[in-house]
């Protein structure tokens, strides 16, 4: 395939997103990714129109982001991405790593992949540790989620310490 279908496949397999046809988007970053294995815009984008389908598995979701990842490994954005969307389904572990991740990529963005992470962190978590959210459980959240927070504004927890007495 010419790189100048590649490119019209990326582009109308974006539009079909934007439209709401996920499985037709899917279809066209499909045939992106057949002519051209390693193009990792084909893979987010998969995985990004893919979080649409219901039938698509968390698994095969993340499969696609660590691919994009792994063709475009200085991508903070796709990192970040894909820290979201383990933060969103529970994956808190695998979420924070891609942040971490994402922040190292960009070291000007860290503020807000940290705070995006506290955040995302301190209301998911709750949600998916329901089962064992004891009060033990709850401020282990909240200590990890205000970690994340303190590194947003760069201030170790001393300082806030002194701060708030």
């Amino acid at each position: 395939m010419a790189s100048d279908q590649i490119a019209r496949d990326m582009e109308e397999g974006m539009q079909l997103l934007n439209d709401g046809k996920p499985e037709e988007a899917v279809k066209r970053f499909n045939r992106v990714i057949k002519a051209e294995p390693s193009n990792a815009d084909a893979y987010f984008w998969k995985a990004e129109a893919s979080i649409a389908l219901p039938q698509v598995p968390v698994d095969d979701i993340i499969v696609l982001y660590k691919k994009a990842i792994e063709g475009d490994p200085s991508n903070a954005y796709y990192q970040s991405s894909l820290g979201f969307f383990c933060s969103e389904n529970g994956r808190f572990n695998d979420a924070e790593a891609a942040y971490n991740k994402a922040a190292e990529l960009d070291p000007d963005s860290s503020s807000e992949f940290y705070s995006e992470f506290a955040a995302e962190y301190a209301k998911k978590a709750p949600v998916f540790m329901e089962k064992f959210l004891d009060d033990k459980t709850r401020e282990i959240i909240q200590k990890k989620a205000l970690k994340y927070a303190l590194k947003a504004i760069d201030m170790d927890e001393a300082t806030a310490k002194r701060l708030l007495a």
